[in-house]
C-alpha cells in the first residue's frame, strides 16, 4: 500500500503474528461447479488456493528479493497472473505505460548484516515503521555488495552525554580507515553536507549514518540526498549501529559486515493485468482490483500479495460463472510508487469507457497479521470526504458489505475513504467505489484488540514495508474471512448492480437494496 514517507519513527519488532485459529473453511473448490451466488463462490474460494497464489509470488521474488515494478520480481508475478487467469478462460490483456522510479529506488532489497551475527530488518524506519535500516544514497553506477572490516567514525552513543559527537566533521577524522571499509557515522557539530562530503572523499567502500541519539527522537534515522554525492549509504537507527559498533566508539570495531545496495532510480516500463470475463453486460461493468508489486526492500506478500492472491482465487473460481455484468479483474502496476497504474488505466479510459464502469471493488492488505476488519467509508460517516467527494454509489457498496458481516457476526470498524489506494483515480473520475483493509502501520488499540483480539500497542502489519513482509507474515483468519466477503461483493454486483445504478439483473439474483448499517457494525474509532 502507497503511503507519506516519514523522516523520522519509532523502532517496532518485526515479528510474525498469527491471529486465530487455522480456519475450517479451507477445502479445495469443485472445478466442475458454476459458482454463481454468494454461497457456492465463498465455499469455492478457499484459504489453500490464495496460499497457492501466495507461495508463488514469494517464489517468484526469490530468496531476498523482491515485486517492484520494472523489476524482474514483478514481470515474474504479471506473467504468474496472467496465465493463471487465461487458462480460467478470461480474456487477458497487458497495458504498459511508464513510470519514475525516483525515491528509495530499492532495484534489490538492501542488505546490511554482521558476518557471524546478526542481519538487519530493511525497510522505512520512520514513524511507527519497524526497519533498522534503508537505502539513503544511490551506488554507482548500479549495485554495491562488499563484505568489509566495519570502522567507527568518532562516535557519542547512548548513554554517553548528548551532542558531544564531531563524527565525520574533519578529514583527519578518517585517518586510518582501510580503503572499502564501512564507516560508522554520526549526526552532530557540523553540517550534513560536511559530513557527507569528506565522507564520500574519503575512500571508504560504504557509510552507515545515524541520527544523534542522545534522546527518543534522535534515535531513529534520517534520510538526505545531497547531489554530487556517490559513497552508498544507508540511514540506520542508533540500536543498529550500537550493534555494528561492538562496543568501540572510534576504529576498528573487530567487526566485519556485509552492505548491499542496488540502487536504481530512472524511468521504467511495467504495466498491468487485466483479466475479464468474456460474457456479461460490457456496458455495466465491475473492476475487481489490488496492485501486485511491493516495495523494493521485500516480496510484499501482504502488501499486496494477499489482494492479488485474493482476487485471482475468485476470478479461478469463477471460471463457469456467465456474469449478468461483465467482471473485470485487474492487477496495478506501481502503485507503491504512487497509485501510477490504477492512474494510467483511468487517464486511458474514454468519456464512454468510463461510464460502463458501474463500481470498483478495491483489495489492499487483507492479511495482516495484528488484523481488524476495515471496510472504505463509502458514506463518509466516519471520515474526511477526499479532494474529489465520495461519487454516489460508493455508501451503497460499504452497505454491501457491512451487511455481509454483520449476517456473518463478524464486526467491523470504517477506515477512510481517502483514495490512498487504487480505488483513488477511480473515484476522481465519478466512479463509485468500496473495499476492504485490515491495516498497515496503524497502531491497535486496546479498544479494537476487546473485538478483534490481536496486539494491543503493535502495528495492524509489524512487517509493512519491510523485508519480513513473507509467507510468515499472514493471517489465515484474516484471508479466510476477507476473502469470503470479497467473493460476496464480487458475485453480487456481477449478478445485480441495483443498488448502485439501479441496473437489475436477470434471473434470482438481485441485491436487495442495503438497509443502513447497525451501529455495531460501523462503530467509529479507526
Amino acid at each position: 500500500m502507497k503511503r507519506s514517507l516519514p523522516v523520522v519513527g519509532a523502532l517496532v519488532t518485526c515479528a510474525a503474528l498469527f491471529v486465530g485459529a487455522l480456519p475450517t473453511h479451507s477445502a479445495p473448490g469443485d472445478p466442475n461447479s458454476n459458482n454463481n451466488n454468494s454461497e457456492k463462490l465463498r465455499r469455492a474460494v478457499t484459504v489453500d488456493g490464495i496460499l497457492e497464489h501466495e507461495e508463488a509470488l514469494q517464489a517468484i521474488a526469490g530468496p531476498g528479493g523482491n515485486r517492484l515494478s520494472g523489476a524482474p520480481g514483478y514481470d515474474g508475478s504479471a506473467d504468474y497472473v496472467a496465465a493463471r487467469a487465461e487458462a480460467a478462460g478470461f480474456d487477458v490483456s497487458m497495458q504498459e505505460f511508464e513510470y519514475d522510479l525516483t525515491f528509495l529506488a530499492d532495484f534489490e532489497p538492501p542488505v546490511l548484516s554482521v558476518v557471524g551475527g546478526p542481519e538487519f530488518v530493511a525497510g522505512i524506519a520512520g514513524a511507527s515503521l519497524g526497519g533498522d535500516f534503508g537505502s539513503m544514497f544511490k551506488s554507482t553506477p548500479y549495485g554495491t555488495d562488499i563484505t568489509a572490516p566495519v570502522w567507527a567514525i568518532d562516535l557519542a552513543l547512548p548513554p554517553g552525554p548528548p551532542n558531544t559527537s564531531t563524527s565525520g566533521c574533519e578529514a583527519s577524522d578518517y585517518a586510518g580507515v582501510p580503503a572499502g571499509a564501512i564507516i560508522l557515522v554520526q549526526r552532530g557539530t557540523c553540517t550534513f553536507a560536511q559530513k557527507f562530503t569528506l565522507a564520500d572523499a574519503s575512500g571508504a567502500g560504504a557509510m552507515v549514518f545515524i541520527n544523534e541519539g542522545q534522546a527518543p527522537d534522535r534515535t531513529v534515522p534520517l534520510w538526505f540526498n545531497f547531489d554530487g554525492i556517490d559513497i552508498p549509504t544507508v540511514a540506520a537507527t542508533v540500536d543498529t549501529v550500537v550493534t555494528l559498533s561492538n562496543g568501540v566508539l572510534s576504529g576498528d570495531t573487530g567487526l566485519t559486515a556485509r552492505f548491499k545496495i542496488d540502487w536504481r532510480p530512472g524511468t521504467y516500463v511495467t504495466h498491468n493485468v487485466i483479466a475479464e470475463t468474456q460474457s456479461g453486460d460490457p456496458d455495466n461493468v465491475i473492476v475487481v482490483g489490488a496492485h501486485l508489486d511491493s516495495v523494493g526492500v521485500g516480496p510484499g506478500i501482504n502488501d499486496n500479495g494477499s489482494g492479488s492472491a485474493v482476487i485471482l482465487e475468485i476470478a479461478e473460481q469463477m471460471t463457469k460463472v456467465s456474469p449478468r455484468n461483465k467482471v473485470r479483474f485487474m492487477w496495478f502496476g506501481a502503485e507503491e510508487s504512487g497509485l501510477l497504474g490504477s492512474d494510467a488505466y483511468v487517464a486511458g479510459l474514454s468519456d464512454e469507457e468510463r461510464a460502463q464502469i458501474a463500481a470498483m471493488l478495491n483489495f489492499d492488505m487483507v492479511g495482516s497479521p495484528n488484523f481488524v476488519r476495515f471496510v472504505y467509508d463509502g458514506d463518509l460517516s466516519d471520515s474526511e470526504p477526499p479532494p474529489s467527494g465520495a461519487p454516489e454509489g460508493s455508501a451503497q457498496i460499504e452497505a454491501l458489505f457491512l451487511d455481509y458481516f454483520e449476517e456473518q457476526g463478524l464486526p467491523t470498524l470504517p477506515t477512510p475513504f481517502d483514495g490512498r489506494s487504487d480505488y483513488g483515480p477511480f473515484i476522481e473520475v465519478g466512479i463509485p467505489a468500496g473495499g476492504l483493509f485490515t491495516g498497515a502501520e496503524g497502531i491497535k488499540t486496546a479498544e479494537q484488540a476487546a473485538i478483534f483480539g490481536g496486539t494491543v500497542g503493535a502495528q495492524y502489519d509489524p512487517c509493512y514495508h519491510l523485508s519480513c513482509d513473507t509467507m510468515d507474515n499472514l493471517s489465515l483468519t484474516a484471508l479466510d474471512q476477507m476473502s469470503d466477503a470479497a467473493a460476496h461483493a464480487t458475485i453480487s454486483l456481477a449478478q445485480s448492480t441495483e443498488a448502485i445504478n439501479g441496473q437489475r439483473g436477470k434471473g434470482n439474483f438481485n441485491v436487495k437494496p442495503a438497509d443502513p448499517p447497525s451501529p455495531m457494525m460501523s462503530t467509529t474509532g479507526s
